[in-house]
C-alpha cells in the first residue's frame, strides 16, 4: 500500500498501488476467514444470498466484533428499494449507533432522494448519528449508488453528493450488475472523484472474479469487496449460493497484492 487511505473527513484520498480487500460476510467465521486471507476488513450482513444483505442482529454483531478485524456493519432495514419514511430513517440512524456501540469500526448506508440520486440529508443524519457514537467510524455508501447511476444520475453529481453529506466511501459495480459490465464506469468514477469526491473511496464489488482483478488494478480503485461465494446449479434464479470459499478467498486476496500475477 502506497501511502494512507484517508476518510471523508480528512485530506484526499491517497494513491495505492494495491487496493484493500473488503470480504462480505454473515458471522464470525467469515470475519475469521477474512482475517486468515489478509482482508483489510468485513461488511457485516445478514440474508446475503436472499435478501442481497439486510441488518445483522446486535448478538451477531458484537460476536463478529470480538474476532479482532475491523467490521462494518450493512444497516438495512428491509430488502428492496432505497427511499425511506421518516420511521425507516429513524430505524436507521438507532442501528447505526447500536452497531457502533457494539464495537463496530463503521457502517454500510444508502439512501436515495426522490430524484434517484444520494439524499444529502438523510446521509448527514446518519454520519451525525455515527459521530456521535464514534468520531472515527467509518461510513461506506452501498449499491444504492448503482440504482442512482441506473436512474439516470449524472456520476460527478452523485459523487459530490457523497462529498457533500461526509461519505467515507462507496461500493459500486459501476452502475452495472457487476464489475465487469462496469469496468468503464468504474474507471471514470476514479478519475471523477479525484474532482469531485477527493476524500471518497471508490469500491468495486459486485461479480469480482480473479480473471478481473488485474483490470480493477488498472483503473486504480481503492478497495475491492467480495462474498468469494462459488455459485452452483444450472444459472437459475433459485440457485443455491455457498458459504465464502477459502480458496477463493485466499486467491483473490493474493491476485490483489501480486497484481493478478501468480505469486
Amino acid at each position: 500500500m502506497a501511502g494512507t487511505l484517508s476518510t471523508g473527513q480528512g485530506a484526499p484520498v491517497a494513491a495505492v498501488s494495491r487496493p484493500q480487500l473488503e470480504l462480505a460476510v454473515e458471522n464470525a467465521d467469515g470475519v475469521r476467514l477474512a482475517a486468515a486471507v489478509g482482508a483489510a476488513r468485513v461488511e457485516l450482513c445478514a440474508a446475503l444470498a436472499e435478501t442481497e444483505g439486510i441488518t445483522p442482529s446486535i448478538g451477531m454483531t458484537e460476536q463478529a466484533c470480538r474476532v479482532g478485524l475491523p467490521v462494518h456493519v450493512l444497516v438495512r432495514p428491509r430488502p428492496g428499494n432505497f427511499a425511506y419514511s421518516s420511521d425507516e430513517l429513524d430505524v436507521i440512524e438507532r442501528d447505526v449507533s447500536a452497531a457502533l456501540a457494539a464495537g463496530a469500526a463503521g457502517v454500510v448506508v444508502g439512501v436515495l432522494a426522490p430524484d434517484g440520486g444520494p439524499d444529502v440529508p438523510a446521509l448527514r443524519r446518519i454520519v451525525a448519528a455515527a459521530g456521535r457514537s464514534n468520531p472515527a467510524a467509518e461510513i461506506t455508501f452501498h449499491r444504492a449508488f448503482d440504482a442512482a447511476l441506473a436512474a439516470g444520475i449524472d456520476p460527478a453529481d452523485a459523487l459530490a453528493r457523497l462529498q457533500q453529506a461526509g461519505v467515507d466511501r462507496v461500493l459500486t459495480s459501476g452502475g452495472s450488475p457487476d464489475c465487469a459490465a462496469g469496468l468503464v464506469m468504474l474507471g471514470r468514477l476514479v478519475e471523477l472523484g479525484r474532482t469531485y469526491a477527493p476524500t471518497v473511496q471508490i469500491m468495486a464489488g459486485g461479480g469480482v472474479t480473479l480473471g478481473l482483478v488485474p483490470s480493477l488494478l488498472g483503473i486504480g480503485v481503492h478497495a475491492v469487496h467480495t462474498s468469494a461465494r462459488q455459485r452452483l446449479g444450472g444459472g437459475s434464479g433459485t440457485d443455491r449460493v455457498e458459504n465464502a470459499d477459502p480458496a477463493l478467498a485466499a486467491q483473490l486476496a493474493a491476485a490483489l497484492k501480486t497484481g493478478g500475477l501468480e505469486p
